[in-house]
């Protein structure tokens, strides 16, 4: 089943404070593969491992639903430095 992309944003939204963030559909509008780039001073001293279990926990249902997610996340200031690195 596809998740619209409207619906991811707003869970997303919802339970996040959030510094940037950037959805890609990677199925071609499918709904049913996706990217997801989040930055949020939430994630400061999280591990990465803790901020992608945060996520996960979050999105469950509509990861179920996904072919596939990938995610990256980042604090404002590691953000700050992968965009300095030409990323």
């Amino acid at each position: 089943m596809a998740i619209d992309l409207q619906v991811l944003e707003q869970t997303i939204r919802s339970s996040f404070s959030i510094s940037h963030l950037e959805i890609e559909d990677q199925s071609s509008g499918c709904g049913e593969s996706y990217a997801v780039l989040l930055v949020s001073e939430a994630f400061e001293g999280k591990t990465t491992l803790a901020r992608h279990r945060w996520i996960n926990e979050v999105l469950k249902n509509e990861i179920s639903q996904m072919h596939a997610f990938s995610q990256k996340t980042f604090t404002p200031k590691q953000y700050a430095a992968y965009l300095a690195k030409g990323n």
